[in-house]
């Protein structure tokens, strides 16, 4: 077989497998496929360096990985702001017309699946790693290369991020949970959780074997020049990806409100679960100059789908003790099915709210689920009631421990320093692989640990040693060792993680590095007013950071002095000539755009994308096109690569 032929066959291939992976709409048999495929996979074996980079025999899935990696996104992936009504919506519409008041929207259906970040490079595909906590993710690169939907190869070359959602049509879903139910497997609660745990098999062939599919919602870092989203995303498609249904442009409040009832109004027919509408705003200079919270894009929100109420039943009221010790009521209901998925629990936040529903056990109630939220009851049928349905007392104990409980009203609060469910939760949350990460300390461990009464609390795991552990079930040697050394190497760790593991209210990852660069080790020290001037450090989170450090100062302190975490300085820049400049580079220069932009960053300089009139410096290289002519349209100081360089 010439090159030539094989090139043929292969093209054939792709159309064939696209057809059938990714539209669901076979144009070949499988046999004529399977045959075809082998004819081309011979002919790879014998070429291996002639193979065609996206050649479906390479979608198959290789080796049994033993775990994955950990795997940092080049830019950051950020959740998005939730709204749920047209007051909602309109409020954020108004936050984003103090930049601009001509604002268009680009609309598009939000699917429910697993977030996931393309890397490539030079046109192919370099790594795919999870959204994880959105700096850093898992690397599953290996199992990405076995779905259809995702190119091996684009012919954009340039360093880029590519994003979207990772999710299983409906019939799939029904499929495999049929074939896990033969093989006595526990079923995927819905499509979402089946897209995220086919996406996270340690054997690729599985993976392989899930017909998942990948719809783009956005790009990361790039050196595309797009004046508008919905023109980068044009270009986007273009490169090989799957164009969602129904994306449009709106103008107004009404005009996006029309096309959200009509995705809901679709929302069945569509073969991939939905939970919502994502709104961006289409102007990529405006998106620059809203820039970003602590946790989301301001130029972006997801207009969540309106809740689905069912009928259920009051079995029984569980009581949760938190971290903190915080005793929270939660409703057992009769198992009941909504939007794919069985609900047996629904929250009622305290029992302050059980007394304003006037809730008792046996009640027939309403509750709701919308998107990811935990349903809730509304309702309460009182005319419903028979002689079967028994009062909600308040605890006066722990549930746990039995000790006795503070009452303040809202909040009742277990304040047993050594009860078991504040220093499990409070432990394994310590441990956790977001915090600080010991590696070998899980949920079951932690349990039996407190359980033997080896530790107390977290202060306790610094003064484990080696006969506390060795008599304990499942414990030998390399294993004791191995989580005493995971301990230990805690010692030295970021003081942002450290405090970030403390479970703080309110207080996750991203506020915590803002807040330790900030105040460094005086975080123990710092005060409300100090905090809530920090950008993205609301009053609620400024008091509840106050409030925990008042309460453990303490254990704060010593946590401290065991662990010496290594404190990352602000690094104040010396003047120059690009700091506190806006900086636009553009065209191909002797270096890498993204080298060059990291150097100016360093100086104090913003880089941005696009040029405006607050831009004060467009740096460009050859072929700089449209984004040179603006500068100088208005009057942007232009400079060469070898001028920047003589500035710096």
């Amino acid at each position: 077989m010439t090159q030539n032929e094989y090139n043929e066959k292969i093209e054939t291939l792709i159309n064939w497998a696209k057809a059938y992976y990714v539209y669901d709409n076979p144009i070949a048999t499988d046999e004529e496929y399977d045959k075809l495929a082998r004819v081309c996979l011979a002919y790879e074996q014998e070429n291996p360096d002639k193979s065609h980079p996206n050649s479906p025999n390479k979608r198959v899935g290789g080796f049994v990985l033993e775990g994955f990696e950990k795997a940092s996104h080049l830019s950051r992936m950020w959740s998005q702001e939730d709204v749920f009504n047209t007051k909602e919506l309109e409020d954020w519409i108004n936050r984003a017309k103090k930049v601009n008041t001509n604002l268009e929207f680009y609309c598009e259906p939000k699917f429910d699946g697993a977030s996931l970040n393309l890397i490539y490079e030079n046109g192919v595909l370099k790594q795919a790693i999870t959204r994880g906590d959105g700096s850093i993710g898992e690397d599953v690169t290996n199992n990405v290369k076995t779905i259809h939907s995702i190119p091996l190869q684009i012919k954009e070359k340039s360093l880029i991020e590519i994003r979207g959602e990772i999710v299983i049509r409906k019939k799939d879903f029904e499929q495999i949970n049929q074939e896990r139910l033969q093989n006595n497997e526990a079923l995927f609660a819905n499509p979402r959780n089946a897209a995220s745990g086919s996406l996270r098999q340690l054997d690729p062939s599985i993976t392989a074997k899930r017909k998942l599919f990948f719809n783009v919602w956005g790009v990361g870092q790039n050196s595309l020049e797009s004046k508008n989203y919905s023109q980068m995303m044009e270009y986007i498609y273009s490169l090989g990806f799957v164009k969602p249904p129904m994306q449009t442009i709106a103008k107004d409040v009404e005009e996006i409100e029309k096309i959200y009832h009509e995705i809901i109004k679709a929302r069945d027919s569509i073969e991939m679960m939905l939970d919502g509408m994502v709104i961006k705003i289409d102007d990529i200079e405006t998106q620059e100059e809203l820039g970003y919270t602590v946790k989301f894009p301001k130029w972006s929100c997801a207009y969540k789908f309106p809740a689905v109420e069912k009928t259920t039943k009051i079995k029984d009221i569980a009581l949760q003790v938190g971290r903190t010790g915080v005793i929270t009521p939660v409703a057992i209901v009769e198992p009941t099915l909504i939007d794919g998925s069985t609900v047996s629990r629904a929250t009622l936040h305290n029992f302050d709210e059980i007394e304003r529903l006037d809730l008792k056990i046996n009640d027939e109630v309403i509750i709701i689920k919308s998107g990811d939220i935990i349903p809730k009851i509304t309702k309460v049928f009182y005319d419903r009631r028979d002689d079967t349905q028994i009062d909600i007392s308040r605890p006066t104990s722990c549930p746990t421990c039995e000790s006795e409980v503070l009452d303040e009203g809202t909040m009742i609060k277990c304040q047993n320093l050594d009860c078991p469910s504040k220093v499990v939760n409070s432990i394994i949350y310590f441990a956790s692989k977001n915090c600080m990460n010991i590696d070998g300390l899980g949920n079951k461990i932690v349990e039996l640990l407190v359980k033997k009464k080896k530790i107390f609390d977290i202060l306790d795991l610094y003064s484990l040693k080696y006969e506390d552990l060795e008599n304990l079930e499942g414990f030998k040697e390399k294993k004791i060792n191995n989580l005493l050394n995971a301990i230990e190497n805690t010692k030295g760790s970021e003081l942002h993680r450290v405090i970030n593991a403390l479970g703080i209210e309110h207080i996750g990852e991203v506020a915590s590095k803002q807040i330790c660069l900030e105040f460094g080790l005086n975080v123990i020290n710092i005060d409300y007013d100090s905090l809530v001037e920090l950008d993205g450090i609301g009053e609620q989170m400024a008091n509840s950071f106050c409030e925990f450090i008042r309460v453990n100062k303490d254990l704060v302190e010593k946590l401290i002095s065991i662990i010496n975490p290594k404190v990352e300085e602000k690094v104040e820049v010396q003047e120059n000539a690009f700091k506190g400049k806006t900086v636009v580079l553009t065209g191909t220069m002797s270096r890498s755009r993204g080298i060059i932009k990291k150097e100016l960053e360093a100086l104090g300089a913003k880089v941005s994308s696009s040029v405006s009139k607050k831009t004060d410096y467009l740096i460009f290289g050859e072929d700089a096109g449209s984004k040179y002519d603006k500068a100088v349209e208005l009057g942007v100081t232009t400079l060469t690569e070898d001028q920047m360089q003589e500035m710096i």
